[in-house]
């Protein structure tokens, strides 16, 4: 009973962190649910909507409707308590009650007390945590067939899911054949909905073709030494994990968790990004190894007060982004956020029905708060001016300049009502009226209004 309690706590605090951030959009929780509004219209993923991430990262909206606010951020404090109870229900039957107690509390907490733009979004990253969790749990139940299967899921949300499947093969090589097999269902299923939908090859072209041009192009310069450092900054939020791991893994000499934490590291650095978000492929095996460490150090008062020491390291940093998000009213990390209802709430003011938006630069929160439909297959411009929203506030360096002829040919046929530049006060050489290839199309539309950082064109 006693347990019960303190897992439903550690529930109810999730639900209040998370519903803190109700009234904000954060950039990764914005293409996804914006494409799920269009699957709400009755519309197909890839075909009629382009949309460059695996299936599941937009198919999970629709589960509660396709609707920000309160909704979205109660299925994310629900996925975050599935994690816990999973690596609870891991850590419990490996090592007992305590260890199962000490993965719940860490998996709430550091899925919590990170960077906001990270953990608070359901995004692609996020979804990998609880079918990696589940995946190796069967695996190491000797249940090859569900292993996969659990990792197949992963691959629906996140390519890292193939990292995943590796891990499980640590435990399940000689069931190799039936993890091969659970790992395809999944995905089998998914492929013959598209394909009878016309959906399929679209899908290949934008996860997973542009999705390579996106993962080779790093804007790094110096990818060593930076991901050096921020591998550091990780290990020093996370110290309590880190070091809680290293004790059992020295202590215990278990190397089939020291090969799943160093298989999910290549995973999580691949790419040569380092973004915060990646570092979630870690999480599941290190916070299970964390939870063996100090449950066996759990009799001593020293290390247990050394834990909650290391624990108040990200509570102090990351609490106070709580606090702001709750009042929203001049934080700095939710500017963009404020401009794109400002310019949402002005084209709720001069539209008419029928109206339909296409919006220049990754804003497409434009769409989910003033719920206009697109009036093409695109909800922001990566795949049309080839600058990737990882640096296109601040470059003008396009990348596959051969890939993007199509989409802009798709685009200038198109005849949206409404074209929201949400780059061009960023980055003035990136603005939509600067591009030489939409010169003439942008002739059909005047200026009519404009925010701090956003201008309005409707179709003459």
């Amino acid at each position: 009973m006693r347990n019960s309690v303190l897992f439903a706590s550690i529930g109810a605090a999730v639900i209040a962190a998370r519903l803190c951030h109700a009234g904000i959009l954060w950039a990764d929780d914005n293409l996804p649910l914006a494409a799920a509004m269009e699957l709400a219209r009755g519309k197909t993923l890839y075909r009629d909507i382009w949309f460059d991430k695996p299936p599941l990262v937009a198919w999970i909206d629709l589960w509660w409707g396709a609707r920000a606010g309160v909704a979205l951020r109660m299925a994310g404090a629900a996925y975050v308590i599935a994690a816990a109870w999973m690596l609870r229900k891991f850590a419990r039957e490996k090592w007992g009650e305590r260890a199962g107690l000490l993965a719940a509390f860490f998996a709430a907490f550091f899925l919590t007390f990170g960077l906001a733009s990270a953990v608070i979004p359901l995004a692609s990253d996020m979804l990998l945590i609880l079918p990696q969790a589940a995946a190796v749990y069967f695996a190491w139940r000797g249940r090859a067939f569900w292993s996969g299967a659990a990792a197949g899921v992963g691959l629906l949300a996140s390519s890292k899911a193939i990292f995943v499947l590796a891990a499980c093969a640590l435990w399940s090589w000689r069931s190799a054949p039936m993890l091969i097999v659970g790992f395809a269902a999944p995905n089998a299923v998914a492929l013959a909905w598209m394909w009878a939908h016309g959906s399929a090859l679209d899908c290949y072209r934008q996860a997973w073709e542009w999705g390579s041009v996106y993962a080779r192009n790093t804007f790094i310069s110096h990818p060593v030494s930076e991901g050096f450092k921020r591998t550091l900054d990780w290990i020093g939020f996370q110290s309590a994990l880190a070091i809680g791991a290293g004790i059992a893994i020295l202590r215990e000499r278990k190397w089939r968790m020291l090969a799943w934490i160093a298989v999910c590291f290549v995973g999580a650095v691949l790419g040569l990004r380092f973004f915060p978000r990646y570092y979630f492929l870690l999480l599941p095996p290190t916070i299970l190894a964390a939870s063996r460490g100090w449950s066996m150090l759990s009799k001593n008062r020293t290390a247990m007060a050394a834990m909650l020491a290391l624990l108040a390291i990200p509570a102090v940093r990351f609490a106070p982004q709580y606090i702001e998000a709750a009042h929203d009213q001049a934080w700095r990390d939710t500017a963009m956020d404020r401009d794109s209802r400002a310019a949402a709430s002005k084209l709720v003011a001069l539209s008419k029905p029928g109206d339909t938006l296409f919006v220049w630069g990754f804003r497409p929160d434009i769409f989910i708060d003033s719920r206009m439909p697109a009036g093409t297959r695109f909800l922001e411009s990566q795949a049309i001016s080839g600058l990737l929203a990882d640096r296109h506030l601040f470059s003008n360096a396009a990348v596959a300049a051969d890939f993007l002829e199509a989409n802009r040919r798709e685009l200038i046929a198109s005849r949206p009502t409404w074209v929201v530049d949400g780059l061009g006060a960023y980055n003035p050489a990136a603005a939509i009226d600067r591009q030489p290839y939409l010169s003439e199309w942008m002739t059909h539309y005047a200026p009519v209004a404009r925010t701090d950082f956003s201008i309005l064109y409707r179709l003459r």
